[in-house]
């Protein structure tokens, strides 16, 4: 991933910046993350999403894909920290294909995450944020991405899906089996 403009680097640097002053909310959305939290998470990230985003940043530019890549580095840049813990990888193949995210626990017992990221698509028959975060996780489970996990010996349910769903500034985020 690459920062790709000069607007996009300085919204990371503020954000940065941002979590190591007096405020709690990074951690409320990574706490909310690993409990499995959708609320806080759905609010978290659509509260930033409207206050700190541009349409530029989020919105289809002419190869298409660039709002995927946006939020995927958004993402990443807010589990950051959780590398002491975890192992992060991004864009690495398992099972039939590549996952977006994982984040696999450095300790077997805890719960591992498979994050997987899809803008909102109208002409491939997705009539809302809730059919495009169906086909996120649907891709999570017929591409088979936990398999590296698996591999690993962590047990299936001690796996989390999430997908990520996004039409601009509209963000949803779903669970999955």
């Amino acid at each position: 991933l690459a920062i790709t403009n000069k607007e996009v680097r300085l919204m990371f640097e503020t954000m940065v910046q941002g979590w190591f002053e007096e405020s709690d909310e990074y951690d409320d959305f990574i706490t909310a993350l690993l409990t499995g939290d959708l609320k806080a998470m759905n609010y978290y990230m659509q509260r930033v999403t409207i206050e700190t985003f541009s349409y530029f940043d989020t919105g289809k530019g002419k190869f298409g894909d660039e709002p995927e890549r946006f939020y995927h580095g958004f993402v990443l840049g807010l589990i950051v920290d959780l590398a002491k813990d975890y192992v992060i990888t991004s864009n690495r193949e398992s099972g039939y294909g590549r996952y977006d995210i994982m984040i696999e626990p450095k300790n077997k017992e805890n719960r591992a995450y498979i994050i997987e990221f899809k803008i909102h698509e109208p002409d491939e028959g997705e009539e809302s944020l809730k059919d495009t975060v169906q086909s996120a996780l649907k891709q999570i489970d017929e591409m088979k991405y936990e398999a590296a996990l698996t591999a690993k010996g962590i047990a299936k349910d001690k796996i989390v899906k999430y997908g990520f769903a996004f039409e601009g500034k509209k963000v949803l985020i779903g669970a999955g089996e």
